[in-house]
Order: C-alpha cells, then sequence, then structure tokens
C-alpha cells in the first residue's frame, strides 16, 4: 500500500494565466493526495515489477477577473483520478538491508466525471478531455527491507500525461443580463509527489515449497 501527497513546484508550471478582453483567470495546482494499493513482482535481487491501482486528488485554486467593472471572485476545486501504473525498477544495494531504485513506466490514467464549483456570479468548470489516458512516470527512492516485516519506502515521483487532462473554463454571469462569458485553457495534469509505501513481507521461499508439493 502506497500514500503520496502532491507536491506543487514552479518548475513544473503549476500555475496557469489565461483570458481575453476585460475577463482574466487563472487555474494553480495547489496540492493534492493519492493513495492505494501496489504489487511487486521480483525478477532478481537487481529487478522487479509493479503494478497497482491508486486514487489521485489535485486541488485547483482558480481565480476570476473582469476588469470593465472591478469584480473578482475565487475559489477552489478538486478533480479526481485514477491510475493503473506498470513500472520496471531497479535497484542498488547502499546496506546490508537498504536499497536505492530507480523506476520508469506507463500509466493508464482514468478520469470517471467532471468537476464544477459554483459561486456568486462565477463558475469554474474542469471537463475531462477523455475517461481515460496514458502517462508516464519517472520514480527514485529508498526502501528498507526487514527481515520478516516488510519493507518500508520512501521516494519521490514525476507523473505526466501524453495529453491535456482536461479543459478548465472560468464563467463570469452579467448580474443584469445573466448572460455568460467564459475563458478556457487546458490543463496538462502533472505532478510530483512525495512516496511513503510498506510492502508486506513475503516468504522467498512459498513459491518453491508450493512447486515441490
Amino acid at each position: 500500500m502506497h500514500a503520496k501527497p502532491v507536491i506543487p513546484f514552479d518548475f513544473f508550471d503549476p500555475l496557469v494565466e489565461f483570458g481575453t478582453g476585460a475577463l482574466n483567470g487563472t487555474m494553480e495546482l495547489t496540492g493534492g493526495f493519492g493513495f492505494g494499493m501496489l504489487v511487486r513482482h521480483g525478477i532478481s535481487n537487481t529487478f522487479s515489477f509493479e503494478t497497482g491501482i491508486s486514487q489521485i486528488r489535485r486541488g485547483y485554486a482558480w481565480q476570476l477577473v473582469n476588469d470593465t467593472n472591478g469584480f473578482a471572485a475565487d475559489d477552489r476545486i478538486r478533480y479526481i483520478g485514477y491510475e493503473i501504473p506498470v513500472t520496471g525498477l531497479v535497484f542498488v544495494r547502499l546496506g546490508e538491508r537498504s536499497y536505492m531504485n530507480a523506476s520508469l513506466g506507463a500509466s493508464l490514467d482514468m478520469y470517471p466525471s467532471d468537476a464544477v464549483r459554483e459561486v456568486v456570479d462565477a463558475r469554474a468548470f474542469m471537463s475531462r478531455s477523455g475517461w481515460a489516458q496514458f502517462g508516464l512516470n519517472g520514480n527514485l527512492g529508498f526502501e528498507y527491507r526487514t527481515e520478516r516485516s516488510g519493507i518500508i519506502y520512501l521516494g519521490a515521483t514525476y507523473h505526466r500525461a501524453f495529453g491535456d487532462m482536461a479543459q478548465a473554463t472560468l464563467t463570469w454571469f452579467s448580474p443584469r443580463t445573466g448572460l455568460p462569458s467564459n475563458i478556457s485553457t487546458p490543463l496538462a495534469g502533472s505532478y510530483l509527489t512525495l512516496d511513503l509505501r510498506y510492502l508486506f513481507h513475503e516468504d522467498p521461499n512459498r513459491e518453491r515449497v508450493r512447486k515441490n508439493k
């Protein structure tokens, strides 16, 4: 099992600014959280495969400004997705039970629904680009393999989708006429996480015993 808080870094462009005419807005990735289950299959002492399923919740802060009448609104919106990664891991032994590893692989990203958030005279709407798309995972971390209590892991993962995750639309509603004015921008959905993992202990001789029986 694993947990991974999302860390917004300026290097990965968490802030998107967009607008047209007097209407301007921003969408900023402010953080998030992911959790799920992983299964690791060891090929050798230095190479393994991992797969599993996890939920990732991205949090965005949005702001909408109309320069002609002094209107300004801001709020937060959450976007939920699911990921099924398949990665290959390479290990470097650092000590008797400590290892450093690097991994690279692909992920199937799935988005079950759109997201909407409304305030007075304004609305934020995130429409998914598709219900599923592929992404790339890169990871670097360290783990400690206990004798019989499992594996404790600490690392970082960068996730990048092969296409835009969603289209963000900010809408201003005129107080006099109620007519909407929209501005839109694509969102890539890339993120960096701090990974905390625990893998249950498995007796390496179990499979051998089964075959002998």
